[in-house]
């Protein structure tokens, strides 16, 4: 396994916040949450999370920020699943949005109930589990990638928030 270094504040890079600046500052000015939410991150990228591998997690993670059109976040996850050694091909079905069209049942399962829980959630039901589990992921797998979607989620809704508030600090 490689050890790649990727940044130490993943929102602060993606929005981008810089130090000395007003939303930067409101941003950390509680250290705890800034803290938490990247060991959030951290952890849902961990190799220790078990049945559901790594580059199945950043290839949610990418295809939650191509559904929820934040170039800046799909760069990011892109950039990991890169450096992760990632099927080209399956780098370009979640662009493309043809992951339908995946040979692998079990990736196109996993990106289809993320489709599902990002535009649909109504949609995320008992039958949408099932196929999960059809598709070979343990009850371990499905609540660590229901996690994953609800972080992912939240990553979108903090980047968008704080791009507001700094967007809004240039135009005064």
């Amino acid at each position: 396994m490689t050890t790649l270094a990727f940044p130490t504040d993943v929102i602060d890079q993606i929005v981008p916040l810089t130090p000395g600046k007003p939303t930067y500052a409101a941003r950390h000015e509680r250290a705890r949450v800034v803290a938490a939410t990247q060991a959030s991150y951290d952890g849902m990228f961990s190799a220790e999370i078990e049945g559901i591998s790594v580059g199945e997690r950043l290839l949610v993670a990418f295809h939650t920020a191509v559904l929820s059109k934040d170039a800046a976040l799909a760069a990011h996850y892109r950039g990991r699943l890169v450096a992760d050694k990632a099927d080209p091909a399956l780098i370009e079905a979640v662009e493309t949005g043809a992951i339908t069209a995946l040979e692998s049942e079990r990736i196109a399962t996993i990106l289809g109930f993320t489709t599902k829980l990002i535009e649909r959630p109504i949609e995320g039901d008992r039958a949408a589990v099932q196929a999960l589990v059809d598709a070979g992921l343990t009850t371990p797998a499905i609540v660590a990638l229901g996690q994953l979607i609800a972080f992912l989620s939240y990553q979108v809704r903090v980047v968008a928030g704080l791009r507001a508030m700094a967007a809004a600090e240039v135009t005064r």
